[in-house]
């Protein structure tokens, strides 16, 4: 295979076309190929072009390599298989020799249900324990929550079969590196669940909520397949371990205990009881920064105008996003995250007594608002004081505030943007409708957030519109508040992906503060179980 980069074309090209431009860039019509990576340059807004890269079979490649050496937009293609670092025969075999006792992975998001399939690829029958029910029924939960109010502290937006990504907009993006084709083997193993195949090449893949519920169940039915298993409902209290810190299984809140010599701590950014439980029994936890904020919604319209200029609304392009980052007065941090064009600001509460807020698209991303958390840095030796678990008091607090400035009902504080920057309380809306159930109660955010919060945010908006015209809308609607953008945690792990003081123990994921979004949560699942499984083999010889 050779792999040609910066294929440009028109919005409104066919596969005619792209034929065309590749059998003159090759000098030779291509024996077959496909599209590894689409993305757009919309740097001139009336002039917008699809960019291609793509991996073709030519004739006599050795040759045609050598007389394009020159030339850096042609390249070998690389290999992208995954490669099993277990094959499937010798997991079974070591699973069927008497004794053996299954790796634990707590949690069944993105990071649990890939070490999952892994692990029960190589034959190695992982049991998934999820706190949370299934997700169709975990779904009824959170729908019921939104409509009417029906908090379930077990059953929501951050706990059950999927995680918290599975309410999102199901964003694939990231910029970690990946010289072992993780991300490769996450997509293809989404697209045979159930994904559009679109996913492999899309420069920035979504899928959309409903899609995300139907695939999370079919890739629990091929672990099932494999020999792994689930047990939902089943919330850890306590990770049993020898004298010598060395685990040796786990007690549910129900009493029953499973014996366990590697457990894969997957539990996401919201397991705050786990989190005390951890720090209880002396695993090594540290601080760690994290952001907090609003999310802010503009008309969608108003966002691919800004984008797209001239061409905005053109159906190749579809709904446009944005990402932006200022620098402040007080040399912190202030950008948009997780932004969900033509989406929905959801509310993603886990405990009772709180207000979260989350986005949350459609594949199709039709509806009439875009939204994006607008977000501060926040550090610990800087802004918070105490043991390691300090942020989660931080977190938890500015969310007990929101609640009650919302009404103390689950309805959400939200203010117009100008009054925001004025230092005003919102009285009535504008033109702007928020979209956020259970709903909303005009306020003034600016009782509630921390100082620098608010200054970084206020001086954030007119900086955000110079790059992005219309940002600062007087009748976009800011709503309170976003403190779950990352764990204020990381458990750290040695190069064995075991916990520093805990053996036997592999923090994963976003809850042990190793990612951050469906797919690094996704990616590090995989390595974790890569490490599980030699070390299983390690024990067997």
């Amino acid at each position: 295979m050779i792999r040609i980069t910066e294929v440009k074309l028109p919005l409104d090209h066919d596969e005619t076309d792209l034929k065309h431009i590749l059998q003159n860039r090759l000098q030779q019509a291509p024996i077959e190929y496909h599209i590894v990576r689409r993305g757009y340059d919309a740097r001139r807004r009336g002039y917008i072009q699809f960019v291609y890269t793509i991996d073709c079979v030519v004739k006599d490649e050795t040759v045609f390599l050598k007389d394009h050496q020159l030339d850096r937009t042609v390249q070998k293609a690389p290999e992208v298989q995954y490669q099993f670092v277990v094959s499937y025969q010798e997991g079974e075999k070591i699973a069927n020799q008497e004794g053996y006792i299954s790796p634990i992975i707590i949690g069944a998001g993105p990071c649990g249900f890939m070490a999952g399939l892994l692990l029960s690829q190589m034959g190695l029958r992982p049991l998934i324990l999820e706190r949370g029910k299934p997700v169709k029924e975990r779904t009824v939960d959170t729908f019921a929550f939104w409509r009417q109010s029906k908090f379930n502290a077990q059953s929501n937006v951050q706990y059950g079969e999927g995680g918290a990504g599975t309410f999102s907009d199901g964003k694939l993006h990231t910029q970690i590196s990946d010289p072992h084709h993780y991300r490769y083997k996450v997509l293809t193993e989404f697209v045979k669940a159930g994904a559009p195949d679109e996913i492999l090449y899309l420069s920035k893949p979504h899928i959309g909520t409903f899609r995300l519920v139907s695939m999370v169940e079919k890739i629990r039915g091929e672990i099932e397949s494999y020999g792994g298993q689930y047990q939902f409902n089943a919330q850890v209290q306590k990770i049993l371990m020898d004298k010598n810190r060395h685990v040796v299984g786990v007690r549910l809140t129900n009493g029953q205990e499973i014996a366990a010599n590697h457990i894969i701590l997957a539990t996401g950014h919201s397991a705050r009881d786990m989190m005390q439980i951890l720090y209880e029994d002396g695993v090594k936890i540290h601080a760690k920064p994290f952001s907090i904020g609003v999310r802010i919604e503009h008309p969608q319209f108003l966002i691919d105008k800004a984008r797209f200029g001239s061409q905005a609304g053109h159906p190749s392009l579809g709904a446009a996003d944005y990402k932006l980052i200022h620098h402040d007065y007080d040399k912190r941090g202030v950008y948009s995250f997780c932004m969900c064009p033509g989406g929905i600001v959801i509310a993603a509460a886990s405990e009772e007594g709180g207000v979260v807020t989350n986005g949350m698209s459609q594949y199709s991303r039709a509806e009439r608002n875009a939204n994006a958390a607008i977000v501060v840095g926040v550090q610990p030796e800087r802004d918070y004081a105490g043991h390691p678990l300090a942020g989660i008091a931080f977190q938890r607090e500015l969310e007990r505030k929101a609640f009650q400035l919302g009404g103390g009902n689950y309805k959400a504080p939200v203010q117009r943007v100008e009054d925001f920057i004025l230092g005003k309380t919102t009285q009535v809306m504008g033109s702007v409708i928020p979209s956020y159930k259970p709903g909303v109660k005009s306020s003034n955010l600016i009782e509630i957030l921390p100082s620098f919060v608010v200054k970084g945010i206020q001086e954030a908006i007119p900086a955000f519109n110079r790059k992005l015209t219309g940002f600062n809308f007087a009748d976009a609607v800011m709503i309170g508040v976003e403190t779950r953008t990352s764990s204020p945690i990381r458990i750290p792990r040695l190069d064995n992906g075991q916990s520093v003081n805990t053996s036997g123990l592999y923090p994963a994921g976003e809850g042990a503060g190793y990612a951050g979004g469906i797919m690094s949560a996704a990616i590090d699942g995989i390595k974790i179980a890569e490490k599980v499984a030699r070390q299983i083999k390690i024990s067997q010889r």
